[in-house]
């Protein structure tokens, strides 16, 4: 495919993860006005939240396996005909059940965009040319995640339009994507008899759910310390240790366990777990830190994570570029885990008092490192297994990331919670405040307006100080994600793209017991791609 054929190709993959993203952002500043708009409790906020993101880690890997056995197109536009469903419920939820309902159909389409853009790309483009193309998705990423929180903000504050459209506004794009993809993306039908691994598919959801919700839950709805932590784990890890017995003797695992064999394969799921614990347990924070501990609206907190966004955009398009032209990849991973370790290291000396021109730089930096390195993991997976584990494999990546941001969120916002109180209980023994009066203070974000200035100022004090910790508390994340990475092996980038491997699979499969090696050579090479639907 020429470049001009891959961006037209790309166009509907572009507006289905600008959707994705668009999701998971733009309701973070509509939802207090949401949850009193429907008379939910605090605890519906929680799971308004934590729907969409445990339908989205959940179904990964399944949307994964299914783009190993049927036709990418189709399953796109299925996830995202998925999300409109779940988008147009949301928006005309009357109450909290419909709503939370709602967002797991969300999560459960934003779940096939995340996987399946992924798939596709390396389906139509070869290894070393991926590089470039990575960095128009991270474009879309940045975009999306600095326009979220703004657009959410607008809709809520506009009295005629309202959170609703929070919802609303991601469905034209989604439609858009949907007819973009029927006449730009050619892909050819892939025809297999399989029998899909219902049990284990079963399994594997229910177990992740079990443990994600105890650790979006655990620290808020109920103790680390628990009954409810000791019965969601136990279930959990059964349920899991069942599935990885039910999925080593199928015929067609959700997840080939073999896949883990691939020292590659191992190690990039390895370092993005541990990416998703660092980047996304940091920096979901921050939005917080810039309203509480700096007195910034809700705009202008949207505003000032573009230090970090243009960060991110830049080295992972100039990174892309690079590793395209040259065919080298792993210096760019081991700069960029290098250089985000540094970055959350340099966030984690912020307070209340640090200069905006200060924390730009520092944002900047984690944004240049994981530029550099988010991407490139899935590159050096893809490049490294078989066309027909292509899916497995970027799902696997993708699931274990989602997987490590859920565990890094709800873990450091609990340790958040806990510093806050402490600052806050210690602030207050200071100023000849009755011990015990800051106990409750952790718990929920204050309204810093209607704080008389002295609160205010200990609120600003004790959230600036918290915000600090759990930056480094992610650093030595960042810095395991380092050593992960220095161990994967660098092979040249494959110059053929995944439908021309699948041939050429698909054809020594069947031509080493029929016709010969240099019979099969021959063929692949006068059909090129076109073989893919005759050999399946």
């Amino acid at each position: 495919m020429s470049n001009r054929q891959i961006l037209q190709a790309m166009s509907g993959l572009m507006a289905g993860m600008f959707v994705a993203v668009l999701a998971g952002t733009v309701v973070s500043n509509a939802l207090p006005r949401i949850i009193a708009d429907l008379g939910a409790s605090q605890s519906s906020y929680t799971w308004v939240v934590t729907a969409e993101l445990l339908a989205m880690t959940a179904t990964v890997p399944l949307w994964g396996k299914l783009s190993d056995l049927y036709n990418q197109k189709l399953l796109l536009q299925l996830s995202l005909g998925m999300f409109v469903v779940g988008s147009l419920l949301a928006g005309f939820s009357h109450d909290v059940g419909l709503l939370i309902f709602s967002r797991v159909a969300q999560g459960i389409g934003a779940g096939g965009l995340t996987a399946l853009a992924q798939v596709v790309m390396a389906a139509i483009i070869p290894p070393r040319r991926l590089g470039k193309y990575s960095g128009i998705f991270g474009a879309v990423f940045a975009v999306g995640t600095v326009a979220g929180p703004l657009i959410g903000g607008v809709l809520v504050d506009t009295s005629w339009l309202g959170w609703r459209w929070c919802f609303f506004i991601g469905v034209p794009f989604a439609l858009l994507a949907i007819v973009l993809l029927q006449f730009t993306l050619k892909l050819p039908t892939v025809r297999r008899k399989v029998r899909i691994d219902f049990l284990g598919a079963f399994l594997i959801v229910a177990g992740i759910c079990s443990l994600l919700i105890w650790v979006s839950l655990a620290g808020n709805q109920f103790d680390w310390a628990s009954w409810q932590t000791a019965a969601l784990t136990i279930t959990g890890v059964a349920l899991l240790a069942v599935a990885v017995y039910v999925e080593s003797r199928a015929a067609e695992p959700i997840i080939p366990l073999d896949i883990f064999r691939n020292r590659t394969v191992a190690l990039t799921t390895v370092a993005s777990l541990l990416v998703g614990v660092a980047m996304f347990g940091g920096t979901v924070f921050l939005s917080q830190y810039f309203q509480v501990s700096l007195g910034k609206s809700a705009t202008v907190a949207g505003l000032m994570s573009l230090p970090m966004i243009l960060g991110l955009l830049v080295s992972s398009t100039v990174a892309g570029q690079l590793i395209s032209t040259t065919g080298k990849w792993k210096v760019y991973l081991v700069a960029g885990a290098a250089v985000m370790t540094v970055g959350l290291g340099l966030l984690s000396t912020i307070g209340a008092d640090t200069h905006f021109g200060l924390l730009s730089l520092y944002m900047a930096v984690l944004g240049v490192g994981v530029g550099m390195l988010m991407q490139n993991l899935v590159l050096a997976a893809q490049n490294d297994v078989p066309a027909a584990e292509l899916g497995a494999a970027t799902s696997v990546l993708s699931f274990f990331r989602s997987m490590g941001g859920t565990i890094g969120t709800s873990v450091l916002g609990a340790i958040l919670a806990n510093r806050v109180t402490d600052e806050i209980t210690k602030s207050l023994k200071e100023t000849g405040a009755p011990a015990g009066a800051g106990q409750s203070a952790g718990h929920g974000i204050p309204d810093m307006s209607t704080l008389p200035a002295p609160m205010r100022a200990i609120m600003e004090h004790a959230y600036g100080v918290a915000t600090g910790d759990l930056f480094l508390v992610a650093t030595p994340f960042a810095l395991l994600a380092l050593i992960t990475v220095l161990f994967i092996k660098e092979k040249p980038l494959k110059t053929t793209s995944g439908m021309e491997r699948l041939a050429e699979e698909s054809g020594d499969a069947t031509g080493e017991a029929t016709a010969g090696p240099r019979r099969l050579v021959d063929s692949a090479t006068e059909t090129g791609t076109s073989q893919v639907a005759h050999a399946n």
